[in-house]
């Protein structure tokens, strides 16, 4: 089995027979490799192959592995000029290809179908390779493969790819987890294909077994929140403004060159301003108003709810897309009473456009504040040194929520890598608080007009809860102890008490 440098179909170095489509390789074994890949990708659907071209365009040579032999097979064809690539036919094949210790990154959906992967390789792998795991796996499972292939001598790298297809082919955000040993081999191939911000990688060791892909899924439930709050900002401007989508183009375009400068804010300028060309319609007119859902944002909001952090911004992107999804119950209550609606227009309709921002910025910080709390809270449950200034660091480049504020967030924790929260951070404090007054117009405004701003408020809610002197919480804890006998504490002295709620004058006692 010889490496595929710089060929293209019909050439002898692709080994195809004829322009038949009968790979050269495919069945054929030899004794001893004329030379060996460093690492190899198996499971080339979109994000596999570029993943394997990005590596070869950076000098790697790359076993290239498939289920179905006709993805290698077309990877080689059309992309055998960008790298070296060694095509293989065959699990055991695929193995033999690679240079000790095997590295060898799966790219297939999470699950079951990973675990097949990971069962069909293990035994043909020695003490000290490595299996990478660059799928959406949920951490918990990221755990149990960890821990019973280190039973078995072998290293696990669950390791977040961030990026898309594009970011996989011109460099992602990666975030592996897994064992030091692991990362001092790996991590050198993963820094030099990721994307750079400022001569820095994008790519950091988060920690181990499952560090990785936790962090990777609260970046994907924090997407959903920003997602969910940039598509209220376009709410209110169509329709408490009565702007066209090409109008709002042009206003998402001005707050690029902001501190709203991200990934996010410049796709929704391009799609907002895409016309279908089947209608000639405004593109976001003609899409189903229906918001589909992987899992990475459930699995963050249900992770939350075991750890006692509040993601309230991410649950209400997450419930968004829910309620989208619900057609007959929409359909059954479109009916429903609302109040009368018509444009602001004048200079009213300047003025709520900047508040929109405003209040855009200051959700923004909520959002992300409750993220970076969840996996603060994820290190402490499970043991994991987690760097969150590293973590903010990564997301720079060539993940999802890029954005020109994470550096701000990145400044904050270098600054104090206790912060308990981003709100609290001398910058942030400042922007939120210059915010509030619009922040709190916007969300009254929405309500008043009947349109729905469920993460706005959210994050709003959020805000004046933390700050809050009390919390009508002490009133939950009375209810509790009075049809439960769920007891509470004094803010007088010290102990646990019991109403007799029962009794004439309601004793107290302490238990």
């Amino acid at each position: 089995m010889e490496p595929i440098a710089g060929s293209r179909p019909g050439r002898p170095g692709l080994g195809v027979d004829g322009g038949r489509g009968t790979s050269r390789y495919a069945g054929e074994r030899r004794d001893e490799m004329t030379d060996q890949a460093n690492i190899g990708v198996t499971g080339l659907a979109v994000m596999g192959r570029n993943l394997a071209r990005n590596l070869a365009r950076h000098g790697h040579t790359v076993a290239l592995h498939n289920r179905h032999q006709q993805r290698t097979d077309d990877l080689v064809a059309q992309f055998g000029d960008e790298g070296t690539f060694v095509p293989t036919g065959s699990a055991a094949e695929f193995v033999a290809a690679l240079e000790r210790p095997r590295k060898l990154i799966v790219m297939v959906k999470a699950g079951g179908p990973t675990d097949a992967v990971i069962e069909e390789f293990a035994p043909l792998l020695e003490d000290g390779d490595m299996i990478v795991d660059g799928g959406n796996a949920h951490f918990a499972d990221t755990r149990r493969r960890e821990k019973a292939l280190r039973e078995r001598g072998l290293h696990f790298v669950g390791t977040g790819v961030s990026g898309g297809e594009e970011g996989a082919l011109h460099g992602p955000s990666i975030m592996p987890g897994g064992s030091r040993e692991a990362y001092a081999s790996l991590g050198p191939i993963l820094t030099d294909i990721a994307a750079d911000v400022d001569g820095t990688p994008c790519c950091t060791h988060i920690g181990p077994d499952g560090a990785g892909h936790f962090v990777k899924m609260v970046h994907n439930g924090i997407e959903y929140a920003d997602m969910q709050l940039i598509a209220e900002a376009y709410d209110l401007l169509r329709h408490a403004l009565g702007l066209e989508p090409a109008q709002i183009a042009d206003i998402f375009r001005d707050w690029n060159t902001g501190r709203l400068d991200s990934y996010l804010i410049e796709i929704t300028a391009q799609v907002l301003g895409h016309v279908d060309a089947a209608t000639g319609r405004p593109f976001v007119d003609v899409v189903v108003d229906q918001a589909e859902q992987k899992g990475t944002g459930r699995w963050t909001v249900q992770t939350a709810l075991e750890l006692g952090v509040p993601t309230t911004g991410i649950a209400e992107a997450v419930f968004a897309r829910s309620l989208s999804g619900g057609a007959a119950l929409r359909e059954a209550a479109r009916g429903l009473p609302g109040p009368a609606r018509a444009p602001i227009t004048g200079a009213a309709a300047e003025t709520l456009a900047a508040d929109i921002e405003q209040a855009l910025y200051a959700s923004k910080v909520v959002a992300y504040a409750q993220g970076f709390n969840e996996i603060q809270a994820g290190a402490a449950e499970y043991d994991w040194p987690i760097d969150l200034g590293a973590v903010a660091t990564i997301w720079r480049g060539g993940c999802i929520i890029r954005a020109a504020f994470l550096d701000d967030i990145r400044a904050a924790y270098a600054n104090d890598p206790a912060l308990p929260t981003l709100l609290t951070d001398g910058g942030f404090a400042e922007a939120v608080r210059d915010a509030q007054d619009s922040w709190r117009s916007v969300v009254a405004t929405a309500a008043r007009l009947g349109i729905p701003a469920p993460g706005f408020s959210s994050a709003l809610s959020y805000y004046d809860a933390l700050r809050a002197q009390r919390l009508p919480a002490a009133l939950v804890q009375g209810q509790r102890d009075y049809f439960g006998a769920h007891t509470y504490q004094r803010v007088d002295r010290p102990g646990t008490f019991h109403t007799e709620w029962a009794t004439r004058d309601a004793a107290e006692h302490e238990v």
